[in-house]
């Protein structure tokens, strides 16, 4: 569940345009903090997901991957497709 968070955190993350750096200093936390919750090697504790959510402008369950623009193995329900695209991008 933590490699679903890091990617849809990575492509919300560029979506809005941030560095990791950028996104530490909103969030308080360091930029291995960054680094590690995009690799999924880093657990986010509840109050530090909440204010990831408010940074990036997104739900907790977008973020998660339950449901939303980026939601894995499924389709993106209606506008989309910046951030679905944000997430292709880095993969090519």
């Amino acid at each position: 569940m933590l490699d679903v968070f890091g990617r849809r955190l990575r492509a919300y993350r560029k979506l809005k345009q941030l560095t990791q750096t950028e996104l530490a200093e909103v969030l308080g936390v360091s930029v291995a903090m960054v680094g590690g919750l995009e690799r999924g090697t880093r657990s986010p504790t509840p109050d530090l997901v909440k204010r990831i959510c408010a940074a990036l402008d997104v739900t907790e369950d977008e973020l998660w991957g339950r449901r939303g623009l980026l939601a894995e193995g499924r389709e993106s329900a209606g506008a989309g497709d910046a951030a679905d695209d944000a997430h292709w991008d880095g993969m090519r």
